[in-house]
C-alpha cells in the first residue's frame, strides 16, 4: 500500500490517477488502455486494485475466540468448583433426573440410544465430505487437530478423577456403571467431547442446518446416557464444556481462515452505491496500536469526480484491542472507552452520527456522503476527501500561532455541542492546502459528553500541541481561545492515564532520554573531576610534614569538590517534564487552579495482582489451618520462647537500621533511624516489601540532609550487598543442611542446583537480545550512581563493618525469631536444626521481596509452611508458628509503625 507522506489529494508532488494506474498494476502485466475512456470499468480495474492491495494473511488471530477459550475454563473451573462444595445439590439433582428420567418407555430409550450411536459418527463425516466438496479442506483439518485434543484432554481428565480429585468431585462426575457394580462409569464421554470439539472447530455455529442436526444428536445421546445410567448431569455437562473450551483455543492458537474484504469487494461496493471507482491505494496508519480504533482507510479516485475517503470496519480490525479498552472499562472511574463488545452495525451508526453531528456544530470535519455493508463481516463509510496533511507530518516552522488558534476553535466547537472527541493526537488533526485545520478519527467520539470527557480532551490536546511547540504556545494558544477558566479545569486531567496510549509512550520515550542525559552529565562531571584530581596530585606533592594528616585532609577536600561537580552538572542536565511544565504555564494565569490530580482509577493493576495473590495465600493457609486444634496447642504454649520471638523481632529494627546507615558516610542521626525502620512495617502493608522500603529509606535520607542523587545510591548499595548477603547466606546454610542429612536437602543438590540455574539464566539473558540490552541498561544505571556511593563507603572501614554486620544481624534476628516461634509450639520430639530453619527463612524471605503484595503477604506464609513441613516439621506445629512469626513481624509492629511515620512526618523527616 501506499504510505501516507504527503497526502494522495495534494498538488505537489502527487502523481495523477494514470500514474497510480501504472504502478498499482502487478509486475509484468501488460500495459492497460486509460480507464477513464474503458466502456467495462468492471474487468479493467479489478487487477489495479488487487495489485495494490497488501496481501491480507491467511489466518488470524480473533479476540472473539480467546474470549469464548476464557469463558470455556472459566466455566469448567466453576463446574467443578459446585460439585466439589455442593455436594447435597449435586445428589439432589441426579435423584431427580434419575426419577424423572426411569419413566421413559424402554422402546423410546433404545430408539433414541441407537440412532444416537449410529448419528454421533455419520453427522461429522456427512459435514466433512460437504466441506471437501466446496474445496473447504482447512476447516476440516482444523476440526480434527481439535478433536484430536480434545480426547487428549478427556484422557487427562478421567485420569485426574480418578486418583487425584475429591471425592466429591468423584461422586458428582461417575457413579457405578450398570455392567460392572466394583467398576465407575468415565467422568467424561471419550468419544462426545471429540466430536463436540470438531463440529465447533470446523464452523457449525454459521450453518443452521448442521446445527440443529449437530444439537438433536447430542440431545439425544445425553438422554439414552442418562437413562441407562451411564453418566451424571455433572459429566454432560463437563463433557460439552471441554469440547467447546478446546475448540475456541485451537481455533484461536491455528487461527481463522480471514474473511476480511480485499480491495476488489471495497470497489465493488463503491459500485453499488453509485460511484465508479478507478483505483485505491490504502492509507496506513501511522499508530499501529490504535489502529483498531480507526478502521482501515483508502483514498479512492473516481472516474467523474474529486476522489474519496474510504473507512472500511470489519470484525477483525473492530476486534482490535479489545483487552485494552475492557481493561480501560473497568479500571478507570467515571468514564468508559467506546463499548468493547460494539456490532458492526452500531459502529457504523455511531461513527455516522459523530460526522453529522461534528459539521452540525460548525467543526471542519470529513463530510460523510455514503454508508454501506461490505457482506455479512465488514461496512464501508465513504467520505469527501479532505487533502492536507497531519500535524505529525508538519514541519515545525508550518505549525504557526494561527494554525494553533484555529485547531482550538475546532475543539470549541465540538465541545459547544457536548461532544468529546476522545483522540485529539497529531494525526487525528489534518491542515488542508489552504492552512485549515480539519479535525479527523471522530469514530471514538461520544455525544452528550460529560465535563470530565470534555476536560480530557482538552488536556489531551494540550499534551499533542506541547510536544510539537512546547507548554508555552500551547497554553497560550489554548488560553487565547477557550480562556483561563476552561484551560485551568483541565489541570487535574494531566496525568499520564487519562492521556492516549501513543501520547503516553512518547512520554515515556521521553523520559528515558532525559534520565540518559542525567547519567551521562554525572559521569563527565565525575570523570573531569577525577582528571582534574589526578593533575592536581602530580603537580602538587603532598607536604613533607605530617604526610598522614595532609592526605587525609586533601582527600576529604577532593571527595568534597567531587560531589559538588556532580551535583552542579545533575542541576544543569535536570530537566522538566511536559506535563509540568504546562501546569506552570498555567499556574501563571490561574495561580488558584486546582493542580491535585483526579482520582480517574478504579482499581490498579498492582491492587488487582495482590487481591489475587492474597486470596491464594488465604487459601492456602486455610487449607493448612482447617485440621488444627488451637486450644490445646495454645494451652501448652511455651511462653518463654513467645517473649524471646517478640524480643528478637525488636531487635530486628536495630539491625535495619545499622544495614542502611553502614552505606551513608554522611552523618545521620541513629535513634531516627531506627524509627524510620519502625515506620517501614507499617509502609509494608500499603506496598510490596521490596518497594515500600526502598522509597521510605530514599525519603528518609533526603529530608536528613543526604542529596537525592546520593541517597537513592546509598540504599541502591545497601541492597546489592544485601542481596549478594542473602544469596551467600541461602548456599551456605543449605550446604550446612544438607551435611546434617535432612532427608530433604542435601549439599550437592543445593549448590549445584542454584549455580546451574544462575547459569541457565545467564545464558538465557546474553542469548536474548531484548533481555540482554535491558540488563545492560540497569547495569549501567547502576555502576552510574550506586558503585560510586560504594567507592566512597570502601574509603571508611567502619562504615562498611556498620552495614555488614547490621544485614548480618537482621537476618539473625527474623531467624532467631522463627526458631523460638517453632519451639513455642513444639517440643524436642519436633524441632529442626537452626540450619534449617535459616534456609526455610531465606527461601521465604526472597519469595516475599519478589511478590507483588503488601509485605509479601500469601507468598510468604505460603513458603514458610511448606518449606518447614519440607524439612521435618508437622503441620500441626509450622502453621501457627508461622502465624505467630508474621504477626510479630508483620501485622503487630503496623500500630507502632503507623505511630512513627506520623511523628518522623510532623517533624519533616520523612
Amino acid at each position: 500500500m501506499k504510505q501516507q507522506g504527503a497526502h494522495p489529494g495534494d498538488t505537489e508532488g502527487t502523481p495523477d490517477a494514470s500514474s497510480r494506474r501504472d504502478t498499482a498494476r502487478r509486475p509484468g502485466t501488460p500495459e492497460r488502455p486509460d480507464a477513464a475512456n474503458s466502456t467495462d470499468p468492471e474487468t479493467v480495474h479489478i487487477d489495479e486494485v488487487e495489485g495494490d492491495e497488501p496481501l491480507l494473511p491467511a489466518r488470524v488471530h480473533r479476540p472473539s475466540d480467546l474470549m469464548r477459550l476464557l469463558g470455556g475454563v472459566l466455566a469448567v473451573v466453576v463446574l467443578l468448583a459446585i460439585a466439589a462444595f455442593a455436594h447435597g445439590t449435586t445428589s439432589g439433582l441426579e435423584q431427580d433426573i434419575t426419577k424423572g428420567t426411569g419413566q421413559a418407555p424402554d422402546l423410546l430409550i433404545k430408539i433414541a440410544g441407537l440412532a444416537s450411536s449410529i448419528a454421533i459418527l455419520l453427522v461429522p463425516v456427512a459435514f466433512a465430505i460437504e466441506r471437501l466438496i466446496k474445496r473447504d479442506g482447512l476447516r476440516i483439518a482444523d476440526g480434527v487437530l481439535a478433536a484430536v485434543l480434545a480426547h487428549g484432554v478427556t484422557l487427562a481428565t478421567d485420569l485426574w478423577v480418578a486418583r487425584a480429585a475429591p471425592d466429591s468431585i468423584q461422586e458428582a462426575l461417575t457413579q457405578p456403571s450398570p455392567g460392572d457394580i466394583h467398576a465407575l462409569t468415565d467422568p467424561v464421554h471419550g468419544y462426545l467431547a471429540p466430536v463436540i470439539a470438531y463440529m465447533t472447530a470446523v464452523g457449525m455455529s454459521r450453518r443452521p442446518r448442521w446445527r440443529a442436526v449437530l444439537w438433536v444428536v447430542l440431545l439425544l445421546d445425553a438422554f439414552s446416557m442418562l437413562v441407562t445410567g451411564y453418566t451424571t448431569p455433572f459429566s454432560i455437562i463437563l463433557t460439552v464444556l471441554i469440547g467447546w473450551t478446546v475448540a475456541y483455543g485451537t481455533l484461536y492458537a491455528v487461527g481463522s481462515p480471514n474473511v476480511r474484504p480485499t480491495g476488489r469487494t471495497l470497489m465493488a461496493g463503491l459500485r453499488t452505491v453509485g460511484f465508479r471507482p478507478v483505483s485505491a491505494s490504502r492509507v496506513e496508519a501511522s499508530d499501529a496500536a490504535e489502529a483498531g480504533d480507526r478502521g482501515r482507510r483508502y483514498f479512492v479516485t473516481l472516474e467523474d469526480g474529486p476522489p474519496l475517503d474510504v473507512t472500511v470496519v470489519d470484525r477483525e480490525q473492530q476486534a482490535q484491542g479489545f483487552f485494552y479498552r475492557a481493561w480501560r472499562n473497568l479500571a478507570l472511574r467515571g468514564f468508559a472507552t467506546r463499548s468493547s463488545l460494539q456490532s458492526l452495525r452500531q459502529a457504523l451508526e455511531q461513527e455516522a452520527l459523530l460526522a453529522y453531528a461534528a459539521i452540525a456544530a460548525g467543526a471542519n470535519a470529513p463530510k460523510l456522503i455514503a454508508t454501506s455493508e461490505l457482506g455479512p463481516d465488514a461496512v464501508m463509510l465513504v467520505y469527501e476527501h479532505s487533502g492536507g496533511r497531519t500535524l505529525d507530518s508538519l514541519a515545525d516552522e508550518e505549525i504557526t500561532d494561527e494554525l494553533l488558534r484555529d485547531t482550538w476553535h475546532q475543539v470549541r466547537a465540538l465541545q459547544s455541542r457536548r461532544i468529546a472527541h476522545r483522540r485529539l493526537v497529531g494525526d487525528a488533526i489534518l491542515v488542508d492546502r489552504s492552512g485549515t485545520v480539519i479535525l479527523t478519527d471522530l469514530r471514538v467520539g461520544e455525544i452528550a459528553a460529560g465535563d470530565l470527557l470534555l476536560r480530557m480532551d482538552t488536556s489531551q490536546l494540550l499534551m499533542t500541541l506541547g510536544l510539537r511547540v512546547g507548554a508555552e504556545r500551547a497554553v497560550a494558544s489554548a488560553l487565547s481561545v477557550l480562556g483561563p477558566d476552561t484551560v485551568a479545569d483541565c489541570l487535574p486531567m494531566l496525568q499520564p492515564i487519562a492521556l492516549s496510549r501513543s501520547t503516553r509512550a512518547t512520554l515515556r520515550k521521553l523520559a528515558r532520554e532525559r534520565a540518559e542525559r542525567e547519567r551521562e552529565a554525572v559521569l563527565e562531571a565525575s570523570r573531569q573531576a577525577k582528571l582534574a584530581r589526578a593533575e592536581h596530585g602530580a603537580e602538587d606533592p603532598p607536604h613533607a610534614a605530617a604526610p598522614e594528616k595532609v592526605d587525609k585532609k586533601a582527600a576529604r577536600a577532593e571527595q568534597r569538590a567531587e560531589k559538588r561537580a556532580i551535583d552542579e552538572a545533575l542541576e544543569e542536565a535536570r530537566e522538566e517534564d511536559l506535563l509540568s511544565q504546562i501546569r506552570h504555564e498555567v499556574l501563571r494565569i490561574r495561580p488558584q487552579a486546582p493542580v491535585e490530580p483526579a482520582r480517574l482509577e478504579r482499581v490498579r493493576p498492582r491492587t488487582l495482582i495482590s487481591f489475587m495473590a492474597g486470596a491464594i495465600g488465604a487459601y492456602f493457609l486455610l487449607t493448612q489451618l482447617t485440621h488444627i486444634e488451637f486450644g490445646p496447642l495454645i494451652a501448652n504454649a511455651e511462653w518463654g520462647w513467645v517473649a524471646a520471638a517478640v524480643l528478637f523481632s525488636a531487635c530486628s529494627y536495630v539491625a535495619a537500621a545499622m544495614a542502611l546507615l553502614g552505606f551513608v558516610p554522611e552523618r545521620v542521626p541513629f535513634p531516627r533511624t531506627v524509627a524510620a525502620q519502625v515506620a517501614g512495617s507499617f509502609v509494608k502493608i500499603v506496598a510490596p516489601a521490596a518497594v515500600g522500603g526502598v522509597a521510605l529509606n530514599t525519603r528518609f535520607l533526603q529530608r536528613a540532609g543526604v542529596r537525592p542523587g546520593l541517597a537513592v545510591a546509598s540504599v541502591g548499595a545497601s541492597q546489592l550487598f544485601g542481596l549478594g548477603c542473602h544469596i551467600l547466606m541461602l548456599l551456605a546454610f543449605g550446604y550446612l543442611t544438607g551435611t546434617e542429612k535432612t532427608p530433604s536437602l542435601s549439599p550437592s543438590r543445593t549448590v549445584i542446583g542454584g549455580l546451574l540455574t544462575v547459569a541457565v539464566l545467564v545464558l538465557v539473558v546474553t542469548s536474548v537480545p531484548f533481555l540482554r540490552k535491558f540488563v545492560v541498561t540497569r547495569v549501567r544505571s547502576l555502576f552510574a550512581g550506586v558503585v560510586p556511593r560504594m567507592l566512597d563507603v570502601l574509603q571508611r572501614p567502619q562504615k562498611l563493618v556498620t552495614g555488614i554486620g547490621g544485614m548480618l544481624l537482621l537476618t539473625a534476628c527474623f531467624v532467631m525469631c522463627l526458631d523460638a516461634s517453632i519451639r513455642a509450639f513444639g517440643d524436642e520430639t519436633t524441632s529442626v536444626s537452626l540450619a534449617s530453619v535459616a534456609v526455610v527463612f531465606l527461601a521465604g524471605n526472597a519469595l516475599g521481596s519478589a511478590a507483588p503484595t503488601p509485605g509479601g503477604v500469601g507468598a510468604v506464609e505460603a513458603t514458610l509452611t511448606v518449606g518447614l513441613i519440607a524439612v521435618g516439621l508437622p503441620k500441626e506445629v509450622a502453621a501457627p508458628a508461622v502465624l505467630l512469626f508474621r504477626l510479630l513481624t508483620l501485622w503487630l509492629p503496623v500500630l507502632p509503625g503507623w505511630l512513627a511515620f506520623n511523628h518522623l512526618t510532623r517533624k519533616a523527616a520523612l
